[in-house]
């Protein structure tokens, strides 16, 4: 069964709480599942389409195997997600295709936006038609940290669920936490996990968890505005992804100019 297939709609959640539909936010859930996936597939750890003239990133940053950075380290395909799998405001202009790469090896201290105790990431955007239709998996990393760090994904097929997604109810005003919370608890899942606020998974968009920490504000560093969640990498059995102690890699964008550059955090 897919995520979420038992979740009330937007509309019945907005309805038993209506103070929460200002707070709605679109997100897509992607549901890896083990498999093959082809080039035209959206995936994780998946075979990428890759322009033939762009050199395969490589990270050079220092980390837990050498302080020194050198020799650079062949970054790792994470997922690639194509537009009609995943509609919503987050693509930029003419991209169809949304690529994360990162290096296996923790960083304690990448310099910013990176994520401290956390794998170095890039972020690419493409148009498909620009592409070369052939996969391109790109080289060996020649060092990789333990497949026990978490950061080797295993190749999955996506299912994506698009769905309203609601904040964290520690952030929303006090007179609404009460009623959210009994929501939460009214429609649990089988283990008793919240399907309503802040839906786990990898997934574009929605809101992002703050279990661990109170919530706070990330802003662009080019405009000071309040960045939004972009993209979550979740820790998962399936895709055999561990991100800190089984949390979120989350990718934050500003929502003037996607130009302006991410900020990505480890919760």
């Amino acid at each position: 069964m897919l995520p979420y297939a038992n979740r009330p709609s937007a509309e019945a959640i907005t309805s038993a709480v209506p103070g929460l539909a200002p707070y709605g936010r679109p997100a897509v859930v992607l549901h890896p599942t083990p498999g093959a996936p082809g080039v035209h597939d959206s995936s994780i750890a998946g075979p990428m389409l890759w322009p033939a003239d762009e050199p395969w990133p490589h990270c050079s940053t220092p980390d837990e195997l050498e302080p020194s950075g050198l020799p650079p380290v062949a970054m790792l395909p994470v997922a690639q997600v194509f537009r009609h799998d995943a509609p919503g405001d987050w693509w930029p202009e003419g991209a169809d295709v949304f690529q994360l790469l990162w290096c296996p090896n923790t960083h304690w201290d990448p310099p910013a936006p990176q994520a401290d105790v956390s794998p170095v990431v890039e972020i690419r955007w493409r148009r498909a038609a620009d592409l070369p239709q052939q996969p391109h998996c790109g080289p060996e990393p020649v060092r990789q940290a333990d497949e026990d760090e978490g950061f080797t994904p295993r190749p999955c097929t996506l299912a994506p669920v698009p769905l309203t997604d609601f904040p964290y109810p520690e952030a929303l005003p006090k007179g609404l936490r009460g009623d959210v919370n009994r929501l939460v608890e009214e429609t649990a899942d089988d283990e008793g996990g919240d399907v309503i606020t802040r839906v786990a998974g990898c997934k574009f968009g929605g809101w992002p968890t703050w279990h661990l920490t109170d919530p706070r504000d990330i802003r662009c560093r080019e405009c000071d505005a309040s960045m939004g969640l972009l993209f979550t990498v979740a820790s998962d059995d399936t895709t055999g992804i561990t991100v800190g102690r089984w949390g979120d890699l989350r990718v934050f964008s500003c929502p003037m100019d996607i130009r302006h550059g991410y900020e990505f955090d480890v919760h």
